[in-house]
């Protein structure tokens, strides 16, 4: 991407992110070897990996990796967090009472959940719910760029803070993300933010904007933005 390209994205409000896995390989992480390994999986090695990673440790506490539920060949995907109690028994992103209002505020855009992909930063539960640490998302970072490269979506909604904040490596507050469209990865991504669906549960009052974000994405999607 050059500087005029970048430019030019600038000026129409987009805001460009360098796909993570670049970046730690221009940085020389170690975690470089790890994701260029990864990039070159397929769903079924890509599923195995995962389930026997023990990169950072969480693995000594979690019931079981949650690795992804959805279409393969969904349009939309979701990001959501890490695994909560009821993820880490049944090993599936977004269930109970979270999971039935992200259906829901699916089904509000016309989305059944079986049409989208969804995954996860932190394919394993932390403890006690606490946020992911940097270097635990840094180590799951490569799995989910895979999923979606493998997924190709034409729209990318992180849900909550920490979702959107890794996903696009920034620390602006999930306030002043919403309602702008942001461009991820070589294939230029689009990428909106919105409220956790848990996060809404314990304030309802911010539903509305929930929902203008919502359809924020949905006029994304159909202008056939990136």
């Amino acid at each position: 991407m050059s500087r005029e390209h970048l430019s030019y994205l600038k000026e129409l409000g987009v805001d460009w992110y360098v796909p993570r896995e670049a970046r730690r390989a221009q940085q020389g992480s170690p975690t470089a070897e790890v994701a260029a390994e990864v990039s070159l999986m397929d769903w079924e090695t890509l599923q195995r990996a995962v389930a026997g990673c023990a990169l950072c440790g969480l693995q000594k506490t979690r019931t079981q990796t949650v690795f992804d539920v959805g279409n393969h060949q969904a349009q939309w995907m979701v990001i959501g967090e890490a695994p909560g109690a009821d993820e880490d028994a049944q090993g599936e992103p977004f269930v109970g009472r979270a999971g039935q209002l992200l259906n829901n505020m699916l089904k509000a855009i016309g989305l059944e959940r079986s049409q989208v992909f969804i995954a996860n930063i932190l394919k394993c539960r932390p403890p006690n719910n606490r946020e992911p640490k940097p270097e635990e998302a840094a180590h799951c970072t490569p799995y989910l760029d895979r999923q979606i490269e493998l997924i190709k979506p034409r729209i990318l909604l992180a849900v909550g803070r920490i979702a959107a904040q890794n996903l696009l490596q920034t620390d602006t507050p999930i306030g002043r993300m919403r309602g702008k469209v942001y461009s991820y990865g070589t294939r230029q991504i689009p990428v909106v933010v919105t409220y956790h669906p848990a996060y809404l549960l314990r304030s309802p009052g911010e539903k509305r904007k929930a929902w203008a974000d919502l359809q924020f994405a949905q006029e994304v999607f159909g202008r056939g933005h990136g």
